[in-house]
């Protein structure tokens, strides 16, 4: 496994981050696998370097982060270990108990650490830009996290860019912590974030996760499962463009001896402006693959024929965050 500087932090992290939104208990949603299940994949992902964890208070509703973190420092020095979660979907039907409020992030923190049984996160990330609170409210917050000590840096996800360069603005010009890592969706059949989000992020050293790189599973060529059988985001693909596209990462996956998903992953991993993709696995043997994906060079061509089809589509973070949520609830 590779190391790389995290944007232009001074944290090493591992070039694969390990996403844990299907790690933490089945009462949550269907598809998720409860901690017997999913201790071996965490297992596999370190014997293959993975250091790199991400998870959110909102996976299994606490529960994810008690059976990944809790498993994790039982397995490996804490100290080797980095680990992110997230704040800001509801976790009650209390209206105080969701966004990026000053209450709802301290309490957030302190339940996320109580339950990961860890005194700091290596990476607290805001899950979505909330409209109903200042931004100064949050970064100062968030800046008061960090310097309790609490967590090491701060990342976001799933905003415009205006949104994310407006935070770290809000932050600079006050003295507080800004966000070093943007966390962002992107596959061959989502590339909206190439327009301003990555671009941003280049120029200000910020480091780039990205999560779903088989597009909801959409380029993986399997057959539905649990997960993707209620998942409403699949309802973003499936046009006469994106069949042409997954034709091809059929077609390229064919010649090259591998499966169609190590395709979607290894354009991902090759991109120039991606830092650390983040993988899921529901088995240790797709953990295997993932790793294996990533060491897969695509050449110019062929990158360039898989590229080519695509065209700008509606960016899937325009919507409401919080009733989304609810639309993803069990």
């Amino acid at each position: 496994m590779d190391y790389v500087r995290f944007g232009h932090t001074g944290l090493k992290v591992s070039r694969l981050c390990l996403g844990t939104m299907g790690l933490g208990s089945s009462a949550w949603k269907g598809w998720v696998l409860d901690e017997a299940a999913s201790k071996p994949i965490l297992r596999r992902a370190l014997d293959h370097g993975i250091t790199f964890f991400d998870m959110a208070d909102w996976y299994s509703l606490g529960r994810g982060e008690e059976v990944v973190a809790r498993n994790l420092i039982a397995m490996e020095k804490r100290e080797n270990l980095v680990l992110a979660t997230k704040v800001f979907y509801p976790m009650s039907d209390d209206p105080n108990d969701r966004g990026l409020s000053r209450g709802h992030i301290l309490t957030s923190i302190d339940r996320s650490l109580k339950r990961m049984g860890t005194d700091h996160v290596d990476l607290y990330i805001v899950h979505a830009f909330d409209p109903e609170t200042p931004i100064a409210e949050t970064m100062e917050a968030l800046h008061d996290v960090v310097r309790a000590g609490k967590a090491r840096y701060l990342g976001a996800s799933t905003m415009y860019a205006w949104q994310f360069a407006e935070m770290n603005a809000v932050a600079r010009a006050n003295g507080w912590t800004p966000f070093v890592n943007m966390q962002c969706q992107l596959s061959l059949l989502y590339r909206e974030e190439e327009r301003e989000m990555i671009p941003y992020c280049e120029h200000a050293g910020t480091a780039v996760t990205t999560f779903s790189p088989l597009a909801r599973g959409y380029l993986a060529n399997a057959a539905p499962n649990l997960r993707t059988a209620h998942d409403p985001y699949l309802e973003w693909f499936g046009d006469a463009i994106d069949v042409e596209i997954a034709r091809r990462v059929r077609d390229l996956a064919a010649r090259r001896g591998v499966e169609p998903s190590q395709i979607a992953q290894a354009w991902v991993a090759g991109h120039p402006g991606v830092t650390t993709p983040i993988i899921g696995a529901d088995a240790p043997e797709q953990v295997d693959a993932a790793v294996a994906a990533a060491q897969l060079v695509l050449s110019d061509e062929e990158r360039e024929r898989l590229e080519a089809p695509y065209r700008p589509r509606d960016m899937i973070n325009d919507y409401n965050p919080v009733r989304r949520a609810r639309e993803l609830a069990p």
